[in-house]
């Protein structure tokens, strides 16, 4: 055990082996939708839906070694949905690029990230947005989430004359929801130690009573090969050599560079590791991991890892060290042999903990400069931006182009970092590219 303190810093961090434990298991049982969501787009792509199963646990399991080792953060990261869309529907479907060419691009920019973040490029951009805009990426993080969890309780729903509109209480699901909803807020509200974790598991047990919540047919399993997939980004690299496979490799390298670096602010944020200054500790050593992360993911056949935002449930129960993320990377590991299990464990069950991790970072908003038009408006843009976009880095985008105009326009360009002006640039690059 003093091994571990001594590693992980557990009483620096006010934290202890029971604390991470419960953080971690409630960060994988938020993030367990990952496994079974991946596949089935990774499959849409081409790719064998079984080896993607295998695949995304263990290239998760890594990831979180990784920033659990390197960096001593208590954030896990995985496969997103969103970079996975992007390679299954715009990139295979779309441009009709094999996938295995696509995991060659996916490599590239995973190499080209580990490039940039050794020449410190990652650093000095989170280094340079100001402590405003990170209290509003916090905080717009934290509307994406209880958007996403609003959305998986079915409370929220798709509407074809106004977008979204109130789900229907009809729906059995939205019953499992609404039950999750009240009860962690009651046990939040009450000061319950493990709370967010209670909540999930009573959900689930409401669920399987009422029987909207299936028991699986086993309880362990054989993990499908990865023979299909793994490697096959590397002997496809040669491949990568028209402009449009080019432009496909920028379009990853940006969207995974701004979707990790304003999670990882909002993660860190929440966890109380920023500094007086606004400085994030380590944090060079957190986009080490997570660039290594995307290498080994791409070799192993899956499509970007990034930080997971269902980090902040496990952060939100008290994890504040590496030995969460490690915890949960073997969860993750231990996934692959009880995966019929993880049926038991819906959207419908996660989603009240995301609601409530949601109002939680959203607590930042109450450090923003409101009374400053200048400072204001770029803010809003990120935290309205980031659930209205269904993207972090879309949200983050908006602000970082309004802030030097705004700031300009009040004659306060002195106060503006010069990343600033190169960041304007590039957002605006980055909308570019990434709309065409």
């Amino acid at each position: 055990m003093q091994i571990l303190d001594n590693f992980f810093h557990l009483k620096k961090s006010k934290t202890s082996i029971k604390q991470e434990f419960i953080a971690a298991l409630t960060t994988f049982v938020s993030l367990s939708y990952i496994l079974f969501a991946n596949p089935n787009i990774l499959h849409d792509a081409g790719i064998d839906k079984g080896a993607a199963f295998t695949v995304t646990a263990i290239a998760t399991a890594i990831g979180c070694f990784l920033m659990g080792i390197i960096a001593n953060y208590p954030i896990a990261l995985a496969p997103t949905l969103g970079s996975g869309a992007f390679f299954a529907y715009n990139v295979c479907i779309g441009m009709k690029i094999p996938w295995a060419t696509a995991l060659a691009a996916v490599l590239l920019a995973s190499i080209l990230f580990i490039l940039i973040t050794i020449l410190k490029l990652r650093e000095m951009v989170v280094d340079a947005i100001p402590q405003d805009l990170k209290y509003a990426i916090s905080s717009g993080i934290g509307l994406f989430i209880a958007f996403i969890g609003l959305q998986s309780s079915k409370l929220i729903v798709n509407s074809n004359s106004t977008l979204v509109k109130l789900g229907s209480f009809t729906n059995p699901d939205t019953w499992v929801s609404m039950f999750g909803i009240i009860l962690t807020v009651i046990l939040v509200a009450s000061r319950i130690p493990g709370s967010i974790f209670i909540g999930m598991l009573l959900t689930a047990l409401f669920g399987i009573i009422i029987r909207q919540i299936p028991l699986p047919n086993s309880i362990v399993s054989s993990a499908p090969s990865i023979a299909p997939t793994f490697g096959k980004a590397i002997l496809e690299l040669k491949n990568i050599n028209t402009t449009q496979l080019f432009m496909v490799v920028i379009t990853f390298l940006l969207v995974t560079f701004f979707d990790t670096a304003g999670t990882l602010i909002g993660m860190t944020q929440q966890a109380g590791m920023v500094d007086k200054q606004g400085k994030i500790p380590r944090i060079g050593k957190a986009f080490l991991s997570d660039s290594l992360a995307m290498v080994e993911g791409a070799i192993l056949g899956t499509a970007p890892l990034g930080t997971s935002v269902e980090s902040s449930a496990g952060i939100a129960m008290g994890g504040r060290t590496g030995l969460t993320s490690i915890l949960v990377g073997f969860l993750f590991i231990i996934s692959l042999v009880f995966s019929p299990l993880l049926t038991v464990i819906p959207s419908t069950v996660t989603s009240p903990a995301l609601i409530i991790v949601g109002v939680l970072m959203a607590a930042n908003l109450k450090n923003i400069h409101w009374h400053e038009f200048e400072i204001a408006f770029p803010a809003f843009l990120i935290v309205i931006g980031m659930p209205l976009t269904y993207s972090i880095s879309d949200g983050l985008a908006l602000g970082m182009i309004a802030y030097p105009i705004t700031m300009i326009a009040a004659k306060r360009y002195k106060e503006i970092p010069k990343m600033m002006y190169i960041l304007l640039i590039i957002f605006v690059a980055f909308f570019i590219i990434t709309n065409l």
